[in-house]
């Protein structure tokens, strides 16, 4: 227990404008599609036995034996291995005794490791575009192409999700197109959770999350929803509060931002290297 309980609080954050996801019975994440799971490609993790990389999967199985490590590579940390472990980057060091998380600054370059991270923003990427653009419920600009398009993890509970959707107009003018995820943070089994696959399920599923998001009543429907699966990637991408918003290259841009700060932020990693739209 005191191993797991080491993971949980290191891995474990949450955005200052999101809502957090409600704590999780251990079962939660195993009642997902195994579909959902196992079709969302990684990266590649090629270990030689006494590597660096070995040393520090080891490192970190001592913390819990059953960890899944998605990623180990080389670092910009002299002396560390990056390594992506639920969705979250860590370095780990290469005798694999200590580990680091949190912010890690190049004092001359002025840059954030995590944040700049290539292999993180891949694996992202690489889960992201795992989510059929069908299985989406997608706002886009009404008469233009989007200069941008997120992926925004969401729930219909959540007061920041709600603040967001209210402004989904000013996004489109702003030339985003935001295409939503379903993320019940209360977990599969909620009503929560069931209210989203009725979303979901539902004939017109815009207008249906427009109208739960303003807190009206949700006519309860059954379908083979993406609501189970969505659930699943969120957690593999390391999602612990909606909403979750990524740009297209897998860079996560935070919780809720407005609308004209999220065009600003767009524009910033459009014009630096790696930008998307």
């Amino acid at each position: 227990m005191k191993h797991l309980f080491c993971i949980a609080v290191l891995l474990g954050s949450a955005s200052l404008s999101a809502c957090a996801q409600a704590p999780q019975p251990g079962k939660a994440a195993a009642t997902a599609t195994p579909a959902a799971t196992a079709a969302a490609p990684a990266l590649a993790v090629n270990i030689k036995p006494g590597s660096a990389e070995d040393r520090a999967r080891q490192g970190l199985q001592k913390l819990n034996p059953e960890i899944q490590v998605d990623y180990i590579g080389a670092a910009p940390l002299p002396g560390f291995r990056e390594v992506i472990v639920g969705g979250q980057l860590v370095y780990v060091s290469d005798d694999g005794k200590y580990l680091v998380q949190g912010t890690v600054v190049d004092m001359d370059s002025k840059t954030e490791l995590t944040q700049s991270s290539q292999a993180l923003s891949t694996y992202r990427q690489n889960l992201l575009a795992s989510a059929k653009t069908a299985d989406r419920i997608i706002f886009a600009p009404p008469t233009s192409k989007p200069l941008y398009t997120v992926s925004v993890f969401t729930d219909i509970e959540c007061g920041y999700c709600r603040k967001l959707h209210n402004e989904i107009a000013e996004y489109n003018k702003q030339g985003i197109a935001i295409e939503y995820l379903a993320f019940p943070r209360m977990g599969l089994g909620s009503k929560d959770h069931r209210d989203m696959v009725s979303v979901w399920c539902a004939a017109d599923r815009n207008q249906a999350l427009t109208r739960a998001k303003e807190g009206k009543p949700v006519q309860a429907k059954e379908c083979q929803s993406p609501v189970e699966a969505q659930f699943a990637l969120g957690q593999r991408l390391g999602v612990t509060g909606t909403p979750a918003v990524y740009a297209a290259n897998g860079t996560q841009l935070g919780g809720y931002l407005p609308p004209k700060q999220m065009r600003e932020a767009l524009d910033k990693l459009a014009a630096s290297a790696g930008g998307a739209k």
